[in-house]
């Protein structure tokens, strides 16, 4: 099944539910608990999931459906809804409005749309395989970066990393003007609209990455995994995001040097 102008509607629309979700929970009694992996959820994860899902089950009844709170429901169509319905849960909780809403559409295991959803800003990009990326409607556009030393580099938390991982992040952060920890999703927005450069990250879910490729990729960047390899439904979850695509084999490069 192809996608089509109601799919992107229809993500409009389950961004819209979730928004409406945990707006009312933001700074607010949150309900926050600690799951057996020892992450956060409150009940604006919750809500905000099952909103969404509730759509997809009446509107897309024969997609699957993967949550990061609820898990996955199958489907027949060979399509796929990903959903983190507060991608930066830390910084939820924390009253930083710097999270984000993930929603993708993944088509035979490759992301097809994705929307990153900042419900207190009220930021929207929403970006979709062949389209320009926009942000509330107005076309988003990566920036240039001509050398490896002028990037601004942006990670979640070093603590993502394994011992090799990290020593090949120290290297790029050796390699780079400066580096900008904390974001989330949020980052992948900021470089979509030429304010990152680079966003290198590792130990991520689908639900993390798959609504981050159509609109990095939208707005003229490019995202693959640390060999240098498209992202898709099976990647191990290493991810580099780079505005300007010229970069990508020097940011490869430095990373390369794990384990030496």
């Amino acid at each position: 099944m192809a996608l089509d102008r109601t799919d992107i509607e229809l993500a409009h629309r389950l961004a819209d539910a979730a928004g409406a979700a945990i707006r009312p929970l933001f700074r607010a009694d949150h309900g926050l608990e600690t799951k057996a992996d020892d992450s956060p959820v409150t009940a604006a994860d919750r809500a905000a999931e099952a909103a969404m899902r509730s759509l997809i089950v009446a509107e897309r009844p024969m997609d699957a459906i993967l949550g990061e709170e609820e898990g996955e429901r199958e489907g027949s169509s060979g399509r796929s809804w990903i959903l983190d319905p507060i991608d930066g849960t830390r910084a939820f909780i924390s009253g930083r409005p710097i999270f984000g809403t993930l929603i993708a559409l993944v088509d035979q295991g490759w992301p097809v749309l994705g929307v990153i959803d900042q419900p207190i800003l009220k930021e929207r990009w929403i970006g979709v395989t062949g389209r320009p990326t926009l942000l509330n409607g107005e076309r988003a556009t990566t920036r240039p970066c001509r050398e490896l030393s002028q990037a601004l580099l942006a990670t979640t938390s070093p603590a993502m990393f394994d011992d090799a991982q990290l020593h090949a992040f120290e290297h790029l952060d050796a390699a780079v003007r400066s580096t900008v920890l904390g974001g989330d999703c949020y980052n992948y927005g900021c470089l979509a609209s030429g304010h990152l450069d680079i966003v290198v990250e590792a130990q991520l879910k689908l639900y993390d990455f798959a609504a981050l490729v159509p609109i990095v990729e939208g707005a003229g960047g490019r995202m693959c995994d640390w060999s240098g390899d498209p992202l898709h439904a099976d990647s191990n979850g290493e991810v580099v995001a780079a505005g300007d695509a010229a970069r990508i084999d020097d940011i490869l490069d430095a990373l390369a040097c794990r384990g030496h």
